[in-house]
């Protein structure tokens, strides 16, 4: 009788490091999400400066561009952009138009069209992405 009620002292014990561990790296998590960068909201309460709208869409369009990277793209050209199976992408050199056809029709026995994936927002969310990839 002795045994069971160690093993569920034990259980107890376990049970209750279990939860404390995964409510602090929740609680981590939460706190990380809430202050690592900052909400549209935020960025956009009072007087606005000239040109300010412009960038909140612009950082918008940029984050939404990474989002659809990582689900599109970074299967070839990795989760930085860097190339592995596909080019990397930094420092493009090549104009919107381009990538816009690039993206939408691809490149023959290289990489799939994406046409019928992804909208001209969606694209234009790509680009602005594409255009924060420095060397």
């Amino acid at each position: 009788m002795k045994r069971i009620g160690e093993a569920r002292a034990l259980l107890i014990a376990a049970t209750a490091s279990a939860v404390t561990v995964a409510g602090t790296f929740g609680f981590a998590g939460i706190m990380r999400s809430q202050f690592s960068r900052p909400s549209l909201s935020s960025l956009t309460v009072g007087p606005a400066a000239p040109g300010t709208a412009a960038l909140v869409i612009a950082t918008a369009n940029q984050e939404e561009g990474r989002r659809l990277f990582l689900l599109n793209c970074a299967h070839c050209h990795g989760d930085d952009a860097r190339g592995d199976e596909g080019p990397d992408l930094h420092d493009l050199r090549k104009s919107d138009e381009r990538i816009r056809q690039l993206i939408l029709s691809g490149i023959k026995g290289e990489m799939p069209s994406f046409a019928k994936k992804l909208n001209d927002s969606d694209v234009r969310a790509l680009t602005a992405y594409l255009r924060t990839l420095h060397l």
